[in-house]
């Protein structure tokens, strides 16, 4: 059992940045990717928040260079409670780019939980649905045609 910590709740223009990271391989490890997550946000309210989302991942293939790609989004997440464990739900939409993948846009809803572990510092986990579109019109088209996104990491408030 975790011991109870009293935590300063994040207040209207409190700001936050968050760093996580993932990884996956083949059972032969012969096909590696690596992804960092970074944001930054001001909270609008003691609930509500917004920021920007940078992900790069590296993906190293046998017998091929390191190939890299990222997307930059922004995002809106509305946080449930007060206490140490806040989940939240929000949506994102932005750019991805890279080495190997099409130039285009992204977004979709997101769901997580923080847990805070001192008075400014928490571990978070988060799972996005992201789809690709070039237009509004293919957004609608798209939506169904997505992948989720697992990251978890750690944050603070100043």
């Amino acid at each position: 059992m975790l011991p109870a910590i009293a935590v300063a709740a994040p207040v209207a223009g409190d700001r936050e940045v968050t760093l996580g990271g993932a990884g996956s391989s083949d059972k032969d490890f012969d096909d590696t990717v690596l992804s960092v997550q970074g944001s930054w946000g001001t909270y609008l309210d003691e609930a509500s928040m917004w920021g920007v989302r940078q992900t790069v991942n590296a993906r190293d293939s046998e017998g091929e260079s390191v190939q890299f790609d990222g997307s930059t989004r922004v995002f809106y997440d509305y946080h449930f409670g007060s206490g140490n464990t806040r989940p939240f739900v929000g949506v994102s939409v932005g750019g991805i780019y890279g080495e190997e993948v099409d130039e285009t846009f992204m977004g979709g809803p997101e769901v997580g939980i923080k847990y805070w572990v001192q008075d400014k510092t928490f571990i978070t986990a988060m799972a996005e649905y992201q789809f690709l579109f070039k237009s509004g019109s293919d957004a609608r088209d798209r939506y169904d045609d997505g992948a989720f996104f697992y990251s978890v990491g750690i944050g603070y408030n100043y």
